[in-house]
């Protein structure tokens, strides 16, 4: 069923493996001693670089362009893998989004980008649109293999919770079930969607934005404080998308005040 380059797999064998004890790190921002008005951080540096002026719609432009100019500048990215189920009931759906993010919190919503349209909708954003429920589980570390097996193109009714062997787990408030693996799981509601229109093949439905409302969120007992309110990062371990297949993992991080006027 999974077909992967033979080059890739020379290629992965001859890099050095995946430190799973890697801890997360706390460093100084690279100017402590930053004040108020003193801009970059680079000596001016970067102000010497020119830039290129990119027209989107350009004549000629490939809208492939503009994909892999986005994904790999525009990162990292949170990914939602969600999972839905037809109205029916009798199919599962489990797949990754790396157009996703939060946008709120009261009430808390979601915002997940769908390529396509509404009539011609695929396996999420059908079981999304029909039955307007779905989990939105967070991704990490210790099971990013599965979860990148669920974005295999198998077609309507084989279910990427096999694909995967992730594990299925009840929810409390939407019928389709949660990844047990997952640190973080959000049990949402449709609120409401729109469809946007190609600007490369005009009259043409290119894109669906989803907005979902958490009405459940699930964290792992080891993971959240007794507040219920903070997610321990060294035990999310979280990954995020990166450009073409690479993913990024969060093992270092900066802590700078915000200002007060």
């Amino acid at each position: 069923m999974f077909k992967v380059r033979p080059d890739f797999d020379e290629i992965q064998a001859s890099r050095p493996q995946f430190r799973r004890d890697a801890d997360v790190k706390v460093s100084q921002p690279p100017n402590p001693a930053w004040k108020e008005g003193d801009g970059a951080n680079d000596g001016g540096e970067s102000l010497k670089k020119d830039h290129v002026e990119i027209d989107p719609y350009a004549a000629g432009r490939p809208v492939a362009s503009n994909y892999k100019l986005l994904i790999s500048g525009m990162v990292p990215r949170p990914i939602a893998l969600i999972s839905t189920k037809s109205a029916d009931g009798e199919t599962t759906n489990l797949a990754p989004f790396s157009y996703s993010q939060v946008i709120n919190h009261d009430p808390p919503l979601f915002v997940v980008g769908f390529v396509g349209s509404l009539e011609k909708a695929k396996d999420t954003l059908k079981n999304l649109n029909e039955t307007r429920e779905c989990v939105i589980n967070i991704i990490s570390e210790h099971f990013v293999e599965a979860a990148n097996a669920t974005a295999i193109n198998a077609p309507y009714g084989v279910s990427e919770w096999e694909t995967s062997g992730l594990t299925q787990a009840p929810t409390s408030v939407v019928r389709p079930a949660r990844v047990k693996e997952s640190v973080l799981a959000i049990e949402a509601k449709l609120v409401e969607t729109k469809e946007f229109e190609s600007r490369a093949v005009p009259g043409k439905k290119s894109s669906v934005l989803a907005i979902v409302e958490g009405v459940r969120f699930w964290a792992r007992e080891d993971a959240i404080d007794p507040d219920q309110s903070v997610l321990d990062l060294k035990v999310l371990k979280p990954v995020s998308r990166l450009g073409g297949i690479s993913y990024g993992r969060t093992t270092d991080a900066i802590e700078i005040p915000r200002p007060q006027f």
